[in-house]
């Protein structure tokens, strides 16, 4: 019988978020900023999606911060980014798999910030 070794590609070892040195804390920032949040929902929702159309999609987002946004994602490997070799080249976006995971949770967080939070913006309480 003839054994084949598989190699797997996955993340780092899990971190400590609460330890203010680990490296874990620089993703947490990038997942949870404002523009990525909306970006990464955006993306589940809709799928392939060019850098145009996402633009649109997330209102108020400069075309600097959501190229930044997009970058950084991409880095952490939370997204790919897709050139389609046409005259212009047409760049698109998609989630990988880390990027559906964590937009899992995302997604619940801003479903829930729509249909609960909209009366305590403001609020004292």
């Amino acid at each position: 019988m003839v054994s084949t070794q598989v190699e797997t590609v996955s993340w780092p070892a899990p971190g400590d978020a609460f330890d203010r040195n680990c490296p874990t804390r620089i993703v947490l920032d990038h997942v949870t900023s404002k523009w990525a949040v909306l970006v990464l929902v955006a993306l589940r929702e809709d799928g392939e999606t060019r850098f145009s159309a996402l633009r649109r999609r997330v209102g108020g987002v400069s075309e600097k911060m959501l190229a930044q946004t997009l970058r950084t994602l991409e880095g952490d490997g939370f997204l790919e980014r897709r050139v389609l070799a046409t005259t212009p080249p047409q760049v698109s976006y998609l989630l990988t798999e880390p990027g559906e995971e964590v937009t899992a949770h995302l997604a619940g967080l801003v479903g829930w910030i729509n249909s609960r939070a909209l009366g305590r913006v403001g609020s004292t309480r």
